[in-house]
């Protein structure tokens, strides 16, 4: 069964994400995918873990979600796990980023699940260890006003620059994708705006030979 339906690459995507650090996937996934996929993570979400706090060496920048790591992920999910080493996916990403794209060695931060699922959860502003992520959407709300929504602003990282109406952002749906240089772009989740909406995401972490280790490794208790 086809996952994934990935698209052709362009130098557009190439220029946009270097423009930007970051580009829409729309449609990443297919339907029989999103399907086998959302099964998966609802099976799954029974081992995850809620989080709700404030990191002060992130700005207390809240968290408020519940999430499960890539170690677990790898023991219980031969199809995410497979979905994440997939080659042509890594080429894309590769190919898009402009330099020779590979997995994250370390299990914890490769692939996670990130679900919210109350009103006013988020995922605060931060930025991340590795410089790709790959966020494949399993649930999102219809309406933008719901929030659940993308904010990034590329090419800073102070978090900080999120207040300074620079931000951009992005609304997806079900079966998107979007591809975000992570590590030089501030962003966050907006709050989920009312009761009853969802916001499920597989995020996959990429980087580079010579990057494998985390910049902030007090990061993974996060998940």
């Amino acid at each position: 069964m086809a996952v994934l339906s990935l698209p052709d690459f362009s130098p557009d995507l190439r220029a946009r994400f270097a423009a930007d650090c970051y580009v829409p996937l729309p449609q990443l996934v297919c339907p029989d995918g999103l399907s086998a996929l959302r099964t998966e993570v609802r099976r799954l979400e029974k081992l995850a873990v809620r989080r709700d706090f404030s990191m002060a060496s992130m700005g207390h920048s809240p968290r408020h979600m519940t999430t499960l790591g890539g170690h677990l992920i790898a023991e219980e999910s031969k199809l995410i796990a497979g979905v994440y080493r997939d080659g042509q996916l890594i080429r894309l990403v590769g190919a898009i980023a402009g330099w020779e794209a590979v997995g994250v060695r370390d299990p914890l931060e490769r692939h996670v699940i990130n679900i919210l699922h109350q009103r006013g959860d988020t995922h605060g502003a931060h930025t991340d260890d590795y410089p790709v992520a790959l966020v494949l959407f399993m649930e999102a709300p219809d309406d933008p006003a719901d929030g659940g929504l993308l904010e990034h602003v590329p090419h800073a990282t102070g978090l900080e620059a999120l207040t300074t109406g620079a931000a951009r952002v992005a609304h997806h749906r079900p079966g998107d994708g979007y591809l975000l240089r992570s590590d030089v772009s501030a962003h966050r989740v907006t709050p989920l705006r009312r009761s009853g909406l969802r916001r499920t995401v597989l995020n996959f972490a990429y980087t580079t030979q010579d990057r494998q280790a985390a910049i902030t490794p007090s990061a993974s208790e996060l998940y």
